[in-house]
């Protein structure tokens, strides 16, 4: 679903990544861990289009998508949240979410009509709120909601452009224990025909949802495998990660 091959970033002197490689089957969920300045945020950056690496390959579903622009590549189905809010506070939240499902329907350039009352809009607005527990917060001004909240709009803004692929960047920063909570049962109840990509720092929460994890360090992949396999890895804990005991 999801492959990246020898992907190369440098600006000036500093190797952001450096070969990075990694292959994702459908349905996968993939945390990608590492110190500060590993170069995981930047790894998103260039499979969303916003950095264009200097030499690699990105597919989706087969197809190379590295050349293509961040919304040529969002149509086709990679789309991500990020780690700090980026939303529109003056609007609500369901008007929010039907500008999302609105693009990935084509029907946002519709400028004779209003997309937000488009029947298919409208079910995607539902779906998706009810995917990240947001049925009740519809017509909630966004500026006027929870940060916890905030963070749920920011999945299901993502969610609702329909994706194949999503990448998630350290969805559950700032957010207390009951928030991260809801997160975890938020990624249980999406369909496992979604392919996720997750940036996490909670420990607790990426042995728990991950199949697999990618350990990055100086923008080098140190570390593929299985969470019990990174349990194992003696280079991981004393180097990367820290004790684990307790996760």
């Amino acid at each position: 679903m999801l492959e990246v091959s020898d992907l190369c970033k440098r600006f000036g002197a500093l190797e952001v990544t450096k070969n990075v490689s990694m292959r994702l089957e459908k349905g996968e969920r993939r945390v990608i861990l590492g110190p500060n300045g590993a170069g995981k945020t930047t790894l998103f950056n260039q499979l969303v289009g916003e950095i264009i690496p200097d030499s690699g390959s990105i597919k989706v579903n087969g197809q190379e998508v590295g050349d293509w622009s961040v919304e040529k590549r969002a149509r086709f189905g990679l789309s991500r949240s990020y780690q700090q809010n980026t939303l529109f506070d003056g609007i609500t939240i369901g008007e929010s979410l039907g500008l999302a499902a609105a693009v990935s329907t084509s029907k946002s350039m519709w400028f004779w009509k209003d997309s937000l009352q488009d029947a298919d809009v409208k079910a995607i607005v539902r779906d998706t709120a009810e995917q990240v527990g947001l049925e009740d917060n519809l017509g909630a001004r966004v500026s006027d909601v929870s940060y916890g909240i905030r963070r749920q709009l920011e999945v299901g803004l993502a969610l609702a452009t329909r994706p194949s692929v999503l990448l998630m960047d350290e969805p559950t920063s700032g957010v207390g224990p009951e928030m991260i909570g809801a997160f975890h049962r938020l990624l249980g109840r999406l369909s496992r025909e979604l392919t996720i990509v997750i940036i996490e720092h909670d420990m607790d929460l990426a042995f728990d949802v991950a199949d697999s994890m990618t350990v990055l360090n100086y923008g080098e992949v140190v570390f593929e495998g299985t969470p019990g396999e990174a349990r194992e890895s003696e280079m991981l804990q004393q180097i990367y990660l820290g004790a684990w005991d307790d996760a």
